[in-house]
């Protein structure tokens, strides 16, 4: 227990260091992922009014989805396509201080493939 506070307590750390250095605008919003044992979301967020554009989750996908990196995969082009939808073209990618491999990366191939630039 008191190793996953540490963890998560660094992971914070990191993602404090790396949103310091990028923001999202209207024009080009930010892609946050947040990963969880249970489930996988993402969020388009404009910072420079502090709302949330667009949402997409594992969840969303339906009862057949699991939180894998083919599930991630899903969920990254389903943000993309959302975002297309909306009129957003690209974004600044932020992975929230993890890694970028696994489910992370997934996210990332499968909005890049949804057509999303960043």
């Amino acid at each position: 227990m008191l190793k996953q506070i540490f963890r998560n307590r660094e992971r914070k750390a990191r993602a404090r260091r790396v949103r310091a250095k990028i923001s999202g605008t209207a024009e080009r919003p930010r892609l946050s992922v947040f990963r969880s044992l249970r489930t996988l979301s993402v969020q388009v967020i404009d910072d420079l009014s502090g709302k949330t554009v667009l949402s997409a989750s594992i969840r969303d996908l339906g009862k057949d989805a699991k939180n894998t990196v083919e599930g991630a995969f899903l969920v990254g082009k389903l943000i993309g396509e959302k975002c297309l939808a909306q009129g957003v073209r690209s974004v600044v990618f932020d992975r929230s201080g993890y890694r970028y491999h696994g489910k992370v990366k997934a996210v990332a191939d499968g909005a890049r493939e949804a057509g999303l630039q960043f």
